[in-house]
């Protein structure tokens, strides 16, 4: 039964997820698997996008976190949105978890306004210390802003407010920057255009004698013309709305209307099948990239990239910016699975965004690309985020879908490093249910791969070798340390605990996908944040001091005060990697040690 204050939206046209390629790493929420998710809860979810990754199920939840989890399970990272309704997760809609709005804050009811999200209209006093800290108490490890709504400052202040968790909390929370990225958008309308199928109509490139035809609409691409073809399909907000093309003019493209609907104004459009020939960086994602490398963003989400020489031409300007910024890229166009290879080769992970992608490919194909985009990134040792409609009825609902739920399953199973909430967080009724209802559904997953017979994790027995390594050994020492710190962990029953310095060691480890959490304990802030993305790490900063004996004593402490282990425990600690710390240059080591 459906509560009566929660009545549901008409249409769904009006929300960004559904309009805009998702919209918010992740952001949105991402978590660790049983706690890393994006808000390093627990330091056992997904990110703080809400998304969110594997981590042990064992570790310990913060002080006002959920209940603690049964040690020695993995669960998904968790991302949360903070950029579809500008700044925040847009609590402020008079439902279930309103809470009243903060002075200065107008009341309002419903999703955002089309017309305010498409001028990119803010409410920078949405987000609050007090929702961030919710928001990562729940399962939060990644935060997402979204460029296409709020502005420079509005953004800055979540930076902010995530920054100030993070060293209050000693949290590793990052903050993922998703670019606007090249869009197609249908002109301003006086009154919407409600369009019946089989309706003639056109889009134009001009505005001369615009009021005087009868349904017809300008459209803000010059190229448009040359883009389509007779018999393309066009596709209004993902398929809300379709339109078959009858013929082209020097600046109209005659329609007919296949599925009808309301058509209101700055609608986003795809063509089935087809990219729209402009650039994947644009004017404004240059200087919102310019704005992520002065507020210290830990992720670039770049989107609707064609092939690998944008990822090529944004590093190089990051080198150039002397800026160590991870850009993932975005899978979300016909192209992009074109070039699949070489784009997620030059990239440092990936976003299953399958809002766009469904819309310009056959919705049934997006199933099968997920999981080749999954497991390549596997394959590859990369990060990737499954996003878009994750829990999508929780916008307006307290409760899922069941299919909602099999879907954060199946990603999980897939061995996705995060799952991503969009509208859900950013301005849904029930930003925080929706959190612990995607942790929740990535842990029992987790429970099940280690328990059920059938359900095999993709792990050390499958995994490939992976060649990004840094240094001499490549290939060699440090991935074999990897390999069997995982196998001797896994046999024991025992956490892993790594020191690392640039996080080439944990990131190694979490490949293999070991059965219990993976410790990093780093020197490096911004190497801390960046470790939240991985599957099955918990990231923590600790000064390492010159007597590697007292350095570890102080971590097994901290990690004893969270509750992630304790006395007469076992961990394996692993010392290797190509700039040594304590050890000799050249010996690498495995090391078990009992918890006092």
């Amino acid at each position: 039964t459906i509560p009566q204050t929660c009545a549901p939206n008409p249409r769904r046209d009006e929300r960004n997820e559904t309009n805009h390629h998702g919209g918010g790493f992740w952001y949105q929420a991402w978590s660790r698997s049983a706690g890393l998710r994006d808000g390093g809860q627990a330091e056992q979810m997904p990110s703080f996008c809400c998304c969110w990754r594997e981590a042990e199920e064992g570790a310990s939840p913060r002080k006002q976190g959920p209940e603690p989890r049964c040690p020695e399970l993995l669960a998904r990272r968790f991302l949360s949105h903070a950029g579809d309704r500008g700044a925040g997760p847009g609590l402020g809609r008079g439902k279930r978890e309103r809470r009243g709005p903060p002075e200065g804050c107008p009341e309002e009811a419903g999703p955002p306004r089309a017309e305010d999200e498409d001028r990119g209209n803010h409410r920078p006093c949405d987000l609050l210390v007090g929702d961030v800290q919710q928001l990562a108490d729940t399962g939060v490890n990644v935060a997402r802003l979204n460029m296409s709504h709020g502005d420079h400052n509005s953004h800055g202040e979540v930076v902010d407010l995530v920054r100030r968790y993070n060293k209050e909390n000693n949290a590793g929370i990052a903050v993922m920057l998703d670019t606007k990225g090249p869009e197609v958008r249908s002109g301003d309308l006086v009154e919407p255009m409600e369009l019946a199928p089989g309706d003639p109509f056109t889009f134009t490139l001009t505005q001369k004698g615009l009021k005087a035809r009868k349904n017809t609409c300008t459209v803000n691409y010059d190229d448009f013309v040359n883009d389509v073809h007779v018999g393309d399909l066009l596709l209004v907000d993902g398929g809300m709305m379709s339109f078959e093309v009858v013929a082209i003019k020097p600046k109209d493209v005659e329609c007919k209307v296949v599925d009808g609907g309301v058509l209101k104004s700055r609608r986003h459009l795809n063509v089935r099948g087809k990219s729209a020939s402009l650039p994947s960086i644009t004017d404004k994602d240059w200087e919102d990239i310019e704005f992520g490398v002065r507020a210290g963003v830990d992720y670039y989400a770049l989107s609707f990239v064609k092939d690998e020489h944008v990822v090529h031409e944004l590093r190089a300007y990051l080198v150039k910016k002397k800026a160590d910024i991870k850009i993932l890229v975005k899978i979300e166009s016909a192209d992009s699975i074109t070039n699949l290879d070489k784009i997620l080769e030059a990239a440092d992970g990936a976003m299953v965004a399958r809002g766009d992608l469904g819309a310009e490919l056959p919705v049934e194909e997006v199933p099968i690309l997920q999981q080749r985009i999954v497991q390549t990134c596997r394959k590859l040792g990369k990060p990737v985020i499954v996003a878009t409609n994750m829990l999508e009825s929780m916008i307006d609902y307290p409760t899922p879908t069941r299919a909602e739920v099999s879907d954060i399953s199946i990603a999980v199973r897939e061995g996705t490093d995060a799952v991503m909430l969009s509208g859900e967080s950013a301005y849904g009724g029930f930003p925080y249910k929706s959190v612990q209802v995607m942790a929740t559904v990535a842990e029992r997953t987790e429970r099940a791969l280690e328990r059920i017979e059938g359900m095999a994790r993709f792990g050390s027995a499958n995994s490939e070798p992976i060649t990004w390594i840094e240094g001499n050994d490549g290939r060699g020492m440090s991935e074999v340390l990897a390999y069997h710190a995982t196998t001797m962990a896994n046999t024991i029953k025992s956490p892993v605990v790594v020191f690392t310095r640039k996080g080439n060691m944990p990131r190694l480890v979490s490949h293999y996908r070991p059965k219990s959490v993976v410790f990093a304990f780093c020197e490096n802030e911004a190497t801390q944040r960046n470790l939240n993305l991985f599957n099955g790490i918990v990231p923590l900063h600790l000064k390492f001091s010159q007597d590697k004996e007292e350095t570890f004593k102080r971590a097994l402490d901290l990690l004893k005060e969270r509750g992630h282990v304790e006395a007469g425990q076992e961990v394996t600690i692993v010392q290797s990697g190509t700039r040594p710390i304590w050890r000799v240059a050249g010996s690498h080591t495995i090391q078990v040690i009992t918890v006092e």
